[in-house]
């Protein structure tokens, strides 16, 4: 929806101002979603390729915004959005060209099921994928079967992830 993305980047050229005023150095947001109904939802259409190239020429928008204040943007890979894995963060910090879009990691974000040993797995290739694009951790966890849990009960290995987040 062209009129909810207009005042969206109106919003966020509010808050990257509010940001810049108070030396904050890094706004989040998400890379959205062809999902109407539910933003934290999935769509089928995010995977294609149109769904890449608003996302994009959005970002590109956003990064304008951001450049002029001096705020760096937070993009974090989510399985209900566009950029869904590390990989795709790197192929948009790599398209846009911009020093100012840093990555959100969230272990749990980067998978819907998983084992302890493929979740840990996952996360360690997408910490390598991402290193020093990084700017912020945080984290849940998630049991095997998908549902979110409360961090250290789950199969996320937050120690291997943690060490690994130092490592970079």
């Amino acid at each position: 929806d062209i009129r909810m993305r207009e005042d969206g980047l109106r919003r966020l050229a509010v808050v990257i101002e509010t940001a810049a005023r108070l030396s904050i150095p890094l706004v989040t947001l998400c890379t959205g979603t062809r999902n109407v109904e539910d933003q934290w939802a999935y769509h089928p259409d995010n995977s294609d390729r149109s769904a890449w190239a608003d996302m994009a020429r959005e970002m590109e928008k956003a990064l304008r915004l951001a450049e002029r204040h001096s705020v760096d943007l937070g993009i974090e890979p989510e399985q209900a959005n566009i950029v869904t894995s590390a990989e795709d963060a790197m192929r948009l910090i790599g398209e846009m060209g911009s020093q100012r879009l840093r990555i959100v990691l969230d272990p749990a974000n980067l998978f819907e099921r998983a084992n302890a040993e493929q979740a840990r797995s996952i996360v360690a290739e997408a910490v390598e994928r991402a290193a020093g694009h990084v700017s912020l951790a945080h984290a849940k966890d998630r049991f095997a079967d998908g549902r979110f849990v409360t961090a250290g009960q789950g199969v996320i290995d937050f120690p291997d992830f943690i060490a690994r987040l130092k490592a970079t």
